[in-house]
């Protein structure tokens, strides 16, 4: 599938500021959270500022952009119309949770707090299901998705939390290992996920598309277009074998490997400058490495379509 960036861009920032958003709900209402309002100010604009900017890449992604909420209405039958309509639901309890957490403590914040993380969440989750449910991808649909996508949302929300943490000079031991833990969830999960497309079976051949298997091995004669068109350009981007690895090798250095020696030399280091630096260093490896991620997520999906057009196998 072609990795355009505008939606490269829509699932990484998004979903790190709706992690960071859930965090930010589940923590503050126990007090777990500087009381200072200037920190709260800070962590919810960022994760605010994340969502608001990756959606309006994904708006920016799409034909006639004005048009956007006519897709709101699907929501019974289509994920990517329920994504839409918890992306904006999402917004008023976050609002009701933010008034109450700058202005009113965080104590007030509880219901609050704790819809808007559930609402992050369901978001996150209809954002993986758009793919998820695209049977003719099977790199796509399958488990794992949901999975990767949900703990990447939750590492990343968590890395920038810590390092939210560390520049305000209120780091602490918890918020380290909570980053160093979902790290390796989210490791975890990515490499359950690039398992499972090396080693499932393919969703159809050549042979299978055609009908023509029971006469012998089916290959493509003449080309069913004498040019490009646009199922080549959406559904028919090939990435080098060697290109991909050197991709995969990227994000496990970047994404997985890097913030978790970051998040624990923090943790070592213990309240500080040092432990302020070595946090936000985390959180911008994470980003570097999940936009790599996410790139090869598109970019190694087969779509079945392919097969007419030589693939052997989808």
């Amino acid at each position: 599938m072609h990795p355009a960036f505008s939606i490269i861009f829509f699932t990484s920032a998004a979903g790190a500021g709706y992690g960071l958003l859930a965090l930010l709900g589940m923590l503050a209402p126990f007090g777990l959270l500087p009381a200072s309002p200037l920190f709260g100010f800070a962590a919810l604009a960022l994760a605010l500022g994340l969502v608001v900017a990756g959606l309006l890449s994904s708006l920016a992604h799409l034909g006639r952009p004005e048009r956007a909420w006519r897709a709101l209405s699907q929501w019974r039958s289509s994920w990517l119309s329920r994504e839409g309509v918890a992306a904006v639901a999402t917004f008023l309890p976050a609002g009701v949770f933010a008034i109450a957490w700058l202005f009113l403590g965080s104590g007030v914040a509880g219901v609050a707090g704790w819809i808007t993380a559930a609402m992050a969440v369901v978001t996150v989750y209809c954002t993986a299901m758009i793919y998820a449910s695209l049977k003719p991808i099977r790199q796509w649909a399958n488990p794992w998705v949901p999975r990767s996508y949900l703990a990447l949302s939750l590492m990343t929300g968590a890395l920038l939390l810590n390092a939210l943490l560390g520049v305000a000079g209120q780091a602490a031991g918890w918020s380290s290992l909570l980053a160093l833990a979902s790290v390796a969830l989210a490791w975890a999960a990515k490499e359950g996920h690039w398992r499972h497309c090396a080693t499932a079976r393919p969703v159809s051949t050549a042979e299978t598309a055609t009908g023509l298997g029971h006469i012998g091995r089916v290959r493509l004669l003449d080309a069913p277009h004498s040019e490009d068109n646009y199922l080549l350009k959406e559904m028919g981007f090939r990435v080098g074998r060697r290109h991909a690895a050197r991709l995969r090798l990227i994000t496990r250095l970047a994404a997985f490997a890097l913030p978790a020696a970051l998040s624990l030399g923090a943790l070592v280091a213990g309240p500080g400058a040092l432990s302020g630096t070595l946090a936000l260093l985390a959180a911008a490896a994470a980003a570097l490495g999940v936009i790599a991620e996410r790139w090869l997520f598109f970019a190694e999906a087969k779509h079945t379509v392919t097969l007419f057009y030589g693939a052997g196998e989808a």
